[in-house]
C-alpha cells in the first residue's frame, strides 16, 4: 500500500533534512583560510588546567596520538587532573572497550606537571581554565615567556573576548580560539574562534587538528558566545519568558523533546550546572548596566533557584530533582512554586500554551539571532549556524538544523510570528534585518550558503 501523503511528505521533509545535515557539517570546513594557508605541523600539545573540560581535552588528544602535557597550578591539582584522565580510561576498560596494556601505553605519551617549563616545546597549548578574563589572561601572559616561537596558543572559552586574551600576548597572530563542548572527548562539536589578528596558517592549523580529533569544525569570529552559546543565550530567554508567562518548565522541556531534541532547556541547564549559568548573567547584567543600554525584561527564576544553592544534577537539585544521585529527574512542587511568586512579584497573569505555540517562540528566537549572527559574520553562512547546532547542541538531526527548518517552515511565517511577539515585546523581538530583506526577496537561507560575504551583507 502507498504512504499517505502527509507520511510521504513527512519522509521527503526528514530527507532532505538528513541530507542537508551531512552538507553543513562537510561545507562547514571549507573556509578561507584553510584554502589559503597550508597548517602547521602539530606533534607535541599541551593543555593548561586539569578540571573535567582539560582532562577531556587531554583525553581527545591523546586519543589521536598526540603526546600531551598538562599542567595545574600544585601537586593536588595535577593529581586531580591526572585523575580526571585515568577515570576516562578506566572508565572504558570497565565497559570491555580497552585492555589495560592500551591504556599504560597511552597514558606513556602523558605528562602531568606543576610548571610551565613543561609547554616549552609544545606545538600547540590549549588553555581551560576558570572562565575569567583576568585569569585567563595571565595564563597567556606567561605561556608568552615560555612557548617557543611559532607555537600556536589557543583558549577553550565558551564566551569571552579572544581578542583582549591575543593582546595579553606580544604573539597576537598565534591565538586562536578552540571552544571544546563538555565532554570534549566525546562531543563533536570544535568552534573555531578567529580573532582579529590570528594568522591565516594558525586557523588551517586548527581545521586540521579538527580532523584529526575527529570532530566536526566550524568557524566563529569574536562576538560574546561566539555562534552556539550567544544563540542559546537567546532561545533561553525566549524560554523564560514562558516560564514567567504561565509555561512551567517542565511543560517546555517537555515540548522541546517532542520536537526532536533529547533535553530541554531547563534539563541541560541542570546538566550544565547553574552556577556556570548565573555567573554568566550576572556579567551579562553588569555589562549591560555599564553601558546604560536598556535592561530588557529579566526573569529571576533561575537566581532564586542557584541562591538556595540549587545547581543541578552535581547537587541533586536544579529545575529537577535528583534524588539518590540519580540523574532522571523529577519535577520539584518548590521550583513550580518559585515559579508561581516570581510571577505575582511581577504582576504577571499566566495564561497557558500549547507545545506548538511554546516552540513558535523557541524557534522563532533561535532563528532570529541565527540570522543576526551570519549578517555580522561571526558564522560565514546559514549552514555554518546548522553544523554548530547539529554537532554541539542536540539539534533534531533529521530538521537539518534551526536555518535549514526556518527554510522548510518558510521565512515569512517565521517573520510574521517575530512581528506577531513584538506587540507584546518589541525590545527582545527585534526582526533580523537579514531575515526581512531576505523575505523581501523571496528567498531562503540555503540561498546564502554559497554567497560571498559581501552579498550576505
Amino acid at each position: 500500500m502507498p504512504a499517505s501523503p502527509a507520511t510521504a511528505e513527512q519522509q521527503r521533509l526528514q530527507e532532505d533534512g538528513l541530507a542537508h545535515a551531512a552538507f553543513a557539517e562537510r561545507e562547514a570546513a571549507n573556509v578561507p583560510e584553510a584554502r589559503a594557508a597550508a597548517p602547521r605541523p602539530i606533534a607535541r600539545v599541551a593543555v593548561i588546567g586539569g578540571g573535567t573540560m582539560g582532562a577531556g581535552i587531554a583525553v581527545a588528544a591523546l586519543d589521536a596520538g598526540f603526546t600531551v602535557a598538562m599542567v595545574e597550578r600544585d601537586a593536588d591539582a595535577i593529581a586531580r587532573g591526572q585523575a580526571n584522565v585515568e577515570k576516562v580510561y578506566d572508565g572504558l576498560i570497565a565497559k570491555g572497550r580497552m585492555a589495560a596494556q592500551d591504556k599504560a601505553a597511552t597514558l606513556a605519551r602523558f605528562a602531568p606537571a606543576t610548571d610551565y617549563g613543561a609547554v616549552r616545546d609544545a606545538d600547540l597549548v590549549i588553555e581551560a581554565v576558570f572562565e575569567d578574563l583576568a585569569v585567563k589572561q595571565a595564563v597567556f601572559q606567561a605561556l608568552d615567556r615560555v612557548c617557543r616561537p611559532g607555537a600556536v596558543l589557543a583558549t577553550n572559552t565558551s564566551y569571552l573576548d579572544i581578542d583582549a586574551i591575543a593582546a595579553a600576548t606580544a604573539r597576537a597572530q598565534d591565538v586562536i580560539g578552540l571552544h571544546f563542548f563538555s565532554p570534549a572527548h566525546i562531543m563533536k562539536l570544535l568552534e573555531i574562534v578567529v580573532p582579529a589578528k590570528v594568522a591565516p596558517d594558525v586557523v588551517a592549523t586548527a581545521f586540521a587538528l579538527a580532523q584529526r580529533l575527529r570532530k566536526t569544525p566550524v568557524r566563529a569570529g569574536v562576538c560574546d558566545g561566539f555562534i552556539g552559546n550567544r544563540i542559546l543565550a537567546v532561545y533561553r530567554q525566549a524560554a523564560d519568558y514562558l516560564m514567567e508567562d504561565g509555561a512551567s518548565p517542565y511543560e517546555i522541556d517537555a515540548a522541546v523533546r517532542a520536537f526532536g531534541y533529547p533535553m530541554g532547556p531547563f534539563q541541560v541547564a541542570d546538566l550544565a550546572g547553574g552556577d556556570i549559568g548565573w555567573a554568566t548573567r550576572k556579567r551579562r547584567r553588569a555589562a549591560v548596566l555599564a553601558a546604560g543600554a536598556p535592561r530588557g525584561r529579566y526573569v529571576e527564576v533561575a537566581d532564586r533557584i542557584c541562591e538556595r544553592g540549587w545547581f543541578g544534577q552535581k547537587t541533586g537539585r536544579g529545575f529537577y530533582l535528583y534524588p539518590n544521585g540519580t540523574r532522571a529527574g523529577q519535577p520539584d512542587p518548590e521550583v513550580l512554586a518559585i515559579v508561581t511568586a516570581e510571577r505575582a512579584s511581577k504582576g504577571v497573569t499566566p495564561r497557558a500554551f500549547t507545545p506548538e505555540e511554546i516552540m513558535r517562540r523557541y524557534m522563532a528566537a533561535m532563528v532570529n539571532e541565527g540570522a543576526k549572527v551570519v549578517a555580522e559574520g561571526v558564522a560565514l553562512r546559514p549552514l555554518d549556524v546548522d553544523a554548530t547546532f547539529l554537532a554541539g547542541y542536540g539539534f533534531p538531526r533529521w530538521r537539518g538544523g534551526p536555518m535549514h527548518w526556518a527554510d522548510t517552515v518558510g521565512l515569512d511565517k517565521v517573520l510574521a510570528d517575530i512581528e506577531a511577539f513584538a506587540q507584546e515585546d518589541a525590545l527582545f523581538w527585534q526582526p533580523a534585518p537579514l531575515l526581512r530583506q531576505l523575505v523581501a526577496a523571496g528567498r531562503g537561507f540555503a540561498s546564502l550558503n554559497h554567497a560571498s560575504s559581501e552579498e550576505i551583507r
